[in-house]
């Protein structure tokens, strides 16, 4: 990757590291009572919401079988809707059957477990502690007086203006980087919907296989598209970190060269692989 690298990546992820967050006046000391008063609050109101969603049952999901669908202009049109504006929607028998699995699973279901979801959410804030303390520049984790306390919500006056500076900083040198990119793109000359055939946004890859062909099949369930399949013509990898599959698919590069085309790919996870193919040409389809 040449400008939508992993450090443009976690860059992007610390634009809002004020989101979520409230002022509290007993944030500028160690206070184990009122770490404790909140963790406890935090974790009941996290122990319900899991209590909630463990109860629900999925024979809701079935009602939607019949359904009659309006078609999205027509309705945002203001004009009246008829009967060709409408569908009906019919269920596919796979999803039936996937929805039918999850009601047997539910009816054989075990009594919630309040304490395994209580040392889950322990074990839970725990990496947050840590992960908190790791995305914030040291001079504000040298600040912050319970990592703990932050963690859950709350700072003082003082770190939520450093936070928000901070953010506004992120946030303007991130947008520089993705400014920088699209004058490339424009300069590519690569039309637009060539560039959509690429649009793979958080689908995970469920298979790649090299040869004459380099072809990646995805599961596209996370993501934002239903094509399932990327097949790149008379390839050349000059650059492949790790495994790919089971991993998602975050950003992408595309760049024209002599005899074809250039694409770069960002995955997530543990060192946030990448992986660089020149290729003739690419074809995208739905298996």
């Amino acid at each position: 990757m040449k400008y939508l690298t992993n450090e443009w990546y976690e860059l992007s992820q610390r634009t809002g590291l004020h989101f979520g967050m409230k002022v509290h006046s007993g944030a500028n000391e160690l206070d184990e009572a009122l770490f404790q008063r909140t963790y406890e609050r935090k974790e009941k109101a996290h122990v319900n919401l899991e209590r909630q969603m463990y109860d629900t049952d999925p024979r809701y999901m079935l009602k939607h079988d019949g359904e009659v669908l309006t078609q999205a202009d027509a309705f945002f049109s203001g004009e009246e809707v008829t009967e060709e504006h409408q569908i009906v929607y019919s269920m596919p028998p796979e999803e039936r059957a996937h929805i039918e699995k999850l009601i047997a699973a539910y009816d054989a279901r075990p009594p919630f477990d309040e304490k395994k979801c209580q040392e889950e959410y322990k074990e839970m804030m725990d990496w947050n502690y840590k992960q908190q303390a790791e995305r914030l520049p040291q001079e504000i984790v040298d600040r912050i007086a319970d990592i703990r306390l932050f963690t859950l919500g709350y700072c003082t006056r003082g770190i939520m203006r450093q936070l928000k500076k901070q953010s506004k900083r992120n946030e303007e040198q991130m947008q520089l980087v993705l400014k920088e990119y699209r004058e490339v793109n424009v300069a590519q000359d690569i039309p637009v919907e060539v560039r959509r055939r690429l649009y793979f946004h958080d689908c995970t890859v469920t298979e790649l296989v090299t040869g004459d062909e380099l072809v990646i099949r995805f599961d596209t369930r996370g993501g934002f598209t239903n094509i399932n399949k990327l097949t790149l013509i008379a390839p050349e990898i000059i650059k492949q970190e790790g495994d790919i599959v089971g991993r998602y698919w975050l950003y992408e590069e595309l760049y024209r060269i002599d005899d074809g085309y250039e694409l770069h790919i960002l995955f997530e996870g543990t060192g946030m692989p990448e992986l660089i193919v020149r290729c003739k040409d690419f074809l995208v389809e739905i298996e």
